[in-house]
């Protein structure tokens, strides 16, 4: 059975990248590169992409990037987006709260609209940070 936040999502793809809160890709992009000093050498992990917005301009700037997100239909969105860019993202549906990677990310970003208000309870909540946390080899950071 569906929790409730996930259902909230299906078939919602196309109206998300309509959203007013999502037309701020390329200075969100342009900020997260200012601080990786253009070092495109570096591994990302979007937790919570969506549809891929920053995922997929971030692969265009030519970084290597993984999103993950627990909603398919945001997912397939995702991928269909790449390919029409013509870049090269890994989109995985995996649950923030619990995740795992054989290898670090260098920076995990976690920029989504909701994440947080969609969790049920304060632990989840935390159970994300701590995965995020954990996902950058050391001299690596998170942002939220």
């Amino acid at each position: 059975m569906e929790r409730w936040y996930e259902e909230l999502f299906t078939d919602y793809a196309r109206t998300y990248d309509r959203e007013s809160f999502t037309q701020g890709t390329l200075g969100e992009v342009d900020f997260i590169e200012q601080e990786l000093g253009a070092d495109r050498s570096r591994r990302i992990l979007d937790v919570g992409c969506g549809t891929g917005r920053r995922a997929i301009e971030l692969a265009r700037r030519g970084y290597r990037v993984t999103g993950i997100d627990l909603s398919e239909s945001q997912l397939a969105r995702a991928g269909q987006k790449a390919r029409e860019a013509g870049v090269e993202v890994t989109f995985l549906r995996r649950d923030a709260s619990d995740f795992r990677f054989e290898e670090p990310f260098d920076l995990v970003i976690m920029i989504c609209e909701g994440v947080f208000s969609l969790m049920e309870t304060d632990a989840m909540n935390f159970q994300i940070l701590a995965n995020a946390q954990a996902g950058p080899r050391t001299g690596g950071g998170s942002s939220s």
